[in-house]
């Protein structure tokens, strides 16, 4: 009896003992802490969570394969960089450097696996030199200056059709673009603009198919199509200028540029032309400005300083369009 009740003591104060000496790593587990066996010292953990389109990925930790798949959080782990590689059959693997940090979530949640076998489709059917895609008409436009023509098809790569033929004499095309309502089309080189109509019987108005816009005095860097598929604009080495597309039409200047080989972007839906310009300070150097030349605010005076002669019109300064 008494052997009995001596191991009983000897087992509760054993007890008690572990107790004590496990309550701090219990606690510690419950807080969030762990055991770092370089320091000695308990420190707080931090997690990565894990997230992949597609999901299902491996995870590997420094070359360690986890037991989860993403999405997952990797939780209790000590601050420092942790190498991590995530896998997917078929899909070439993400490898990557994550910091935790004590207390924090540390986010892979933007990882998208690539399929090593693509799926990729050649669309065209002829050759071509350049493309244009149309994603409101869903209509895909190939220009094939090779064989001076200009086909389309539609996003799936079907229903081809060859539109029109280009103009022999352009032996170089420096830039095209099919209008708004897919009625024609405008190439240029630096001295000449011509505009193709894919049906001219469609519209009663012009008497050819083709029209040629001559620039003898001036070269032509970049055109753009007004919104209203009619009026062309034209950066060239000396002006920004619209014109109408058709034959013996006469542009209008509206800006004098200082600088040759101006940079622009026409925005088509505001109808706004954004372009660099050069101006000499006081000191007499040259620095650039961004201008914004709005086209669209009121169309009719557009229409009323076209139908003026050419030539007496007065440019807009680029002060007025600063303000």
């Amino acid at each position: 009896m008494l052997n009995f009740q001596k191991t009983r003591g000897i087992l509760f104060y054993l007890s008690v003992f572990i107790f004590f000496i496990g309550l701090p790593f219990i606690l510690s587990f419950a807080l969030g802490y762990k055991f770092n066996q370089h320091s000695l010292k308990f420190v707080k953990t931090g997690l990565i969570f894990v997230k992949t389109q597609p999901a299902g990925a491996k995870i590997y930790l420094n070359g360690k394969l986890t037991s989860e798949k993403s999405p997952a959080s990797m939780q209790e782990l000590l601050p420092g960089t942790y190498k991590v590689t995530l896998e997917l059959a078929q899909y070439y693997p993400w490898n990557g450097q994550v910091e935790v940090e004590a207390g924090r979530v540390s986010r892979v949640d933007k990882v998208i696996f690539f399929p090593v076998r693509p799926n990729l489709q050649q669309l065209n059917q002829e050759k071509f030199s350049s493309f244009r895609i149309d994603p409101e008409k869903k209509t895909i436009y190939y220009l094939d200056q090779e064989k001076k023509a200009l086909y389309r098809s539609n996003l799936e790569a079907n229903n081809f059709e060859d539109l029109v033929s280009l103009p022999d004499k352009f032996s170089q095309i420096n830039g095209w673009e099919v209008s708004a309502d897919q009625k024609k089309v405008f190439i240029f080189n630096y001295h000449q603009i011509s505009v193709i109509f894919f049906d001219p019987r469609l519209d009663d108005e012009y008497a050819s198919s083709i029209v040629f816009l001559d620039y003898p005095q001036e070269k032509v860097v970049n055109v753009f199509w007004h919104s209203d598929s009619y009026h062309l604009v034209v950066l060239t080495n000396k002006h920004v200028q619209v014109i109408e597309s058709r034959l013996n039409a006469a542009p209008v200047n509206l800006v004098e540029l200082n600088k040759e080989g101006s940079a622009a972007f026409y925005d088509t839906k505001k109808d706004a032309l954004y372009f660099s310009d050069s101006q000499r300070d006081l000191e007499g150097n040259f620095y650039n400005n961004l201008y914004k030349l709005e086209l669209s605010t009121n169309l009719y005076s557009l229409e009323k300083l076209i139908s003026q002669p050419f030539g007496q019109v007065k440019p807009l300064e680029k002060k007025e369009l600063r303000e």
